[in-house]
């Protein structure tokens, strides 16, 4: 085990674990937050346990995936964006709660908790048919197009589960009033999507032809 990727994994882990919890039970004002609770729970605890499996078998995509800084000015902008969204929609979210603005009923808490599993779970297969899946976008030394399993169904089948997957955590936390601030995720993926097509179009062989195979980007007939 390379103990400075642990290290590093495990530190911004906890980052990111302490950030979600102020950012949900500061506006809610309790501990009592169930849905703030159940969310991280089926966040936290699939990412940890992902990540264990990708540092034992495959420690260049986790290095890979820790890798957020964007070299794209585009990109760069369409991140800016995305956290303040999701700050947004995850303060909105505890006040919702405090205050009993929309609280949904629990069986749309469980339902959407499924889904968010669900999606989770495409987004694990994705991240084992594509060992070149970092989080920024560039193209890579000796990187080829794939085109096996989701891939051949559409092009970012990554971003087919990451937007169900976001747009299903305001209904987890039982706020329909995030979920309305969290749909503007949607123009943002669709430009960070342009610009990413671009890149892959310049710099990846084989990719263009791969483009006119798989004709949708996100969802199948749709998208």
């Amino acid at each position: 085990m390379e103990k400075g990727l642990f290290a590093q994994s495990f530190a911004k882990y906890l980052l990111g674990v302490a950030i979600v919890g102020l950012l949900l039970f500061l506006p809610a004002g309790s501990l009592s937050y169930w849905q703030g609770w159940l969310l991280m729970g089926i966040l936290f605890v699939p990412m940890f346990c992902a990540g264990l499996v990708m540092m034992a078998k495959n420690p260049e995509l986790l290095r890979k995936r820790l890798n957020a800084r964007e070299e794209e000015k585009e990109q760069r902008r369409v991140v800016i964006f995305s956290g303040l969204l999701f700050i947004a929609a995850f303060v909105v979210a505890g006040l919702n709660w405090r205050f009993d603005w929309c609280v949904l009923p629990d069986w749309a808490v469980w339902l959407a908790a499924a889904l968010f599993l669900v999606c989770y779970i495409l987004y694990a297969e994705v991240l084992r048919e594509n060992t070149y899946l970092s989080r920024t976008v560039e193209v890579q030394e000796n990187q080829k197009v794939i085109d096996t399993g989701l891939y051949g169904i559409v092009r970012h089948p990554m971003y087919m589960a990451t937007t169900v997957l976001f747009l299903a955590m305001p209904f987890v936390l039982a706020s329909p009033i995030s979920f309305l601030i969290m749909l503007l995720y949607i123009p943002l993926i669709a430009r960070r999507i342009k610009n990413e097509e671009k890149v892959l179009e310049e710099g990846l062989d084989g990719y263009k032809e791969y483009e006119r195979r798989v004709r949708y980007r996100v969802i199948p007939f749709i998208w």
